[in-house]
Formats: structure tokens, sequence, C-alpha cells
């Protein structure tokens, strides 16, 4: 205790000093945070590592050990991350520039190769940017812009998510989804050509139904036409005297008070009363 009063100074930067070991020797793993253990620049374990089907919060977290100064702790994120794609333009098969925004969500698996091949997360983040971009480019080059357009996109971005699995797994990352934020046509003269060449499109496909609908209600009018006719001689066929009386009626109303789509003009027509036009006014027993 004298000593400590003599030099209290002293004392008290020995206490913070073995303080800071005791903190810098049992660190706190948190639950959704596993740590790689290097020593003199050499993993030598890993804590609260991550396995698959179990849940974040599981055993593993929470106080641990480690040898102050001769081993380094690096932190590793267990939570499902996501790395952007750079905009970039994209050349379908239908020679179509496309300009895509993309992301991938991924999780780390195998933190010690990851330490190995990237070291930290951010230089993890800035190698798997540049795949994302290529094997997008890849995946897009193979198919048409329409089919970004319709439920066939689903199984393209599986199979970007696929190719760029294969890859990641080098770096001890898992790719969970990948996803296309937008896809644009390049402003400007290419834009405004896809525009028309899509209305001219649709203006030819309009034409052909409204053919298609032509042709079809003139093949429907010609079948009644046809069936009324048959219908019609049928019927008149049982008495063709009626349907000599028939005709002859509607010959006098379109000749005497016209067929009904224009106001009729005034009709003198002089005739002798044993003209042959004029019979049905004579009565049947004529």
């Amino acid at each position: 205790m004298d000593s400590v009063r003599r030099h209290p100074i002293l004392a008290s930067v020995s206490a913070l000093f073995l303080l800071f070991l005791i903190i810098a020797s049992f660190p706190i793993v948190p639950e959704t945070k596993e740590a790689v253990i290097v020593r003199f620049g050499k993993p030598v374990r890993i804590l609260n590592e991550y396995k698959p089907g179990r849940p974040i919060g599981a055993a593993g977290a929470g106080i641990s050990w480690r040898i102050p100064f001769a081993e380094e702790i690096v932190w590793i994120d267990k939570r499902v991350q996501d790395v952007d794609m750079q905009r970039q333009q994209v050349l379908s098969t239908d020679q179509r520039r496309l300009e895509v925004d993309a992301f991938a969500r991924y999780r780390i698996v195998n933190p010690l190769l990851m330490y190995v091949r990237a070291r930290t997360e951010a230089q993890l983040t800035d190698q798997l940017r540049p795949i994302l971009g290529s094997e997008v480019r890849n995946e897009l080059g193979k198919v048409s812009f329409a089919a970004l357009l319709t439920p066939e996109r689903q199984g393209i971005m599986e199979d970007v998510r696929s190719s760029l699995n294969k890859i990641a797994g080098q770096y001890g990352v898992e790719i969970i989804d990948v996803r296309i934020k937008r896809t644009d046509l390049p402003s400007g003269t290419p834009l405004e050509s896809a525009f028309e060449r899509m209305r001219t499109a649709r203006e030819q496909e309009a034409r052909s139904i409204r053919a298609e609908g032509a042709k079809q209600a003139q093949f429907i009018r010609a079948q009644a036409d046809a069936d009324a006719a048959r219908t019609y001689a049928a019927s008149f066929g049982m008495d063709p005297a009626f349907y000599d009386f028939y005709r002859a009626m509607q010959s006098y109303q379109t000749t005497f008070l016209g067929d009904g789509t224009d106001k009729p003009a005034p009709t003198t027509v002089i005739l002798s009363p044993d003209n042959d036009y004029l019979k049905q006014f004579s009565g049947r027993s004529k």
C-alpha cells in the first residue's frame, strides 16, 4: 500500500493496463457474429461458427478467450447480406442494349475460406460485385428482351444464381438469391426506335386481329344467309302460290313506296289492268 501511495500514477496505469488485458483476453461474441481468431497472421480457430440449419442465437455466442497481442479477432456477420451490381449495359439476343440494375443476397458459410481469400467483408463485397455483373451479363445475353417481361424471367435469375454460386463458393459464400431491380433501354435514339418498333408491331397485330374478325364475320353471315335461304325455300315450297303473292307484295312495296332507306319520291305508274304485273290485285281466282 505504501508503494501505491508513493506512486499513484504508476499504480493507476498498471490497473488500467491489467483491466485492458482482462477485457482483451475474454471477448464477447455477439449472436449475429462469428469470429476468426488469427495468431500472427495464421487463422487458428473460429468462434460461434455458422452451421446450416442451426438458428442464430444457439450455443456458441457469449464470452470466449484469446491471447492478447498474439491473437487478432476478425469479425464476420452470420446474417444474410446483399451486394449491388454496378449499373451496366447488356446486349440481348435480339440485339437490344439494356441497362440493368441487379443485386444478390448471400451468406458467409465458411468464414475460414472467406478470410483466406478475401480477408474482410468489405474486400469480399468488392470481389463479388464484378463477378455478379459478369454472370448477369452472360445469362441475359442468352435471352431476348421480351423474355425479361414474362414469367420466364424467374428461371433466368435462377440460372444466374446457380452459376454465381459456383464461383462464390470459392470465397466461402452461399448465394441465396439474385434479383433484377430494374431493366431499361438506354435513353435517346435506341429507346425511341424501340418504342416505334413496339408500336408498329402492335398495330400490325391489331390489323391482323381485325382482318381475322372480318373473315369470321363474313363466314358467319354467309352461313346465316344460306340457312335463311334454305328455310325460305322449304317454307315457300309448301305453297308456291303464296310464294308468288309474297314476292309480288315485296315488289309492289319497293316500286311504290321505296326500299325504306330514303324518303320515297312521288311515283306515277300507268299500266293496263290486264298487265301481268298487277295480277295479284285481281284476286287468286283470276
